[in-house]
């Protein structure tokens, strides 16, 4: 999250240890959220400004920038629980747009911008950035978007990529679920996740990796990276789904940012849901669901461009069925983790995503029958602080 590594090696030395004392399932959550101008609602580069004010507050180590300088992330750092995880996120959304009150700018939450151009975008001065953005110049520079990332403690190294190896399969039924941003530069894109289109298909070592065949596979790999001098850090693997060598936890990247802060804390819950119940899996013998790059990757194409409008492949079944029957039979997969875990409380507002369609699929509705994006985003801009203050869990 933006700190350079100085010693890769050592670094990735460490990491099976950092594994093999990892506590299952603990949670951290990472939301990424446009800056604004309060009036235009264009993005303006206000970072260093805020980054400052906030560690002088109670917001001091919760927030992090992430490349540009119009762009804000909120981190939770490690939580025992998901209701620990769900409450800090919200009171750190609350607490960031207060303080954005007092510079005059809003805070946005879709995966990518409706209309401010790439590039007006400055990159943000620190050493891991000024390294992304000495190796990708263009990639880096267009790369504009937002989105939520969740980490999931997981024991042992080899457990944890064979964790990795299976949730890659259902990073399309998350992303479509999640998607919000049908819109850039002032078209509407007609795909449902922008974000991924822009992210995933651009970066170097992006999307979905390879299945490994354990630890000492992926160590091989980072290892032959670094030795040819592809990357100087791990921080530049920017896989949807990778190990993450500091903090013993898996990181889940699929989904874009979403406005109501309920629907960002359902997905993360199904997330955190899906990695106890492959553990699971892993510990009972059971066979995971692990399957080619070349398979998957005709979801993933579905999952950006319908999001839950259309069908997604049942590889199991070798047909294709609803996208939100897809994740319907996920959540009801992994219901006894979610009530083993509390998290069944946090998964109602999918209920809504799953019956009326993810919110690009809504915005693209609406925006074919005649409204602007600009004032569906001006809608979503008032929705994203709004929802802090519903909190359907302790209804």
């Amino acid at each position: 999250m933006g700190e350079s590594i100085t010693d890769p090696l050592g670094a990735l030395e460490e990491a099976r240890a950092h594994f093999a004392r990892a506590t299952d399932f603990t949670i951290g959550i990472e939301e990424e959220f446009q800056i604004l101008d309060r009036e235009t609602l264009a993005l303006t580069q206000r970072y260093p400004e805020l980054r400052a004010a906030a560690d002088a507050s109670p917001l001091a180590g919760g927030v992090a920038g992430e490349l540009i300088k119009s762009e804000i992330e909120i981190k939770t750092g490690r939580c025992e629980s998901f209701a620990e995880a769900a409450g800090q996120l919200r009171e750190r959304r609350r607490l960031l747009f207060d303080l954005a009150d007092g510079f005059d700018v809003t805070l946005g939450a879709n995966g990518t911008h409706p209309f401010s151009p790439w590039h007006e975008q400055e990159i943000i001065d620190t050493p891991h950035y000024r390294i992304v953005e000495g190796q990708l110049k263009y990639v880096a520079w267009r790369n504009n978007t937002f989105g939520i990332h969740v980490h999931v403690g997981v024991r042992g190294a080899d457990r944890a990529i064979a964790v990795c190896n299976a949730l890659r399969t259902f990073v399309p039924e998350l992303t479509a679920a999640a998607a919000s941003s049908p819109w850039l530069e002032d078209r509407y894109t007609y795909l449902r996740s922008t974000r991924s289109q822009i992210f995933t298909r651009m970066f170097p070592r992006c999307g979905l990796p390879d299945a490994f065949d354990g630890w000492a596979a992926y160590e091989d790999f980072v290892r032959y990276l670094l030795k040819v001098g592809s990357i100087r850090e791990h921080t530049e693997i920017w896989w949807t789904i990778r190990p993450h060598q500091s903090f013993g936890t898996v990181e889940i990247r699929a989904c874009d940012a979403l406005p109501d802060i309920n629907q960002s804390l359902a997905l993360c819950a199904l997330q955190v849901a899906l990695v106890a119940r492959l553990a699971r899996a892993y510990d009972e013998g059971e066979t995971l669901p692990v399957y080619e790059q070349r398979y998957l990757e005709e979801n993933v194409w579905r999952s950006l461009r319908w999001g839950l409008d259309w069908e997604l492949i049942d590889f199991a079944a070798e047909r294709s069925v609803p996208a939100a029957d897809r994740v319907r039979a996920l959540v009801e997969w992994c219901g006894p983790e979610a009530d083993a875990l509390g998290l069944a409380p946090y998964l109602a507002p999918l209920d809504d995503l799953l019956a009326g369609g993810d919110n690009a699929s809504r915005y693209g509705r609406r925006i074919e029958a005649g409204e602007t994006p600009r004032a569906i985003f001006a809608e979503q801009v008032a929705l994203a602080r709004a929802s802090i203050d519903h909190d359907p869990v302790l209804r």
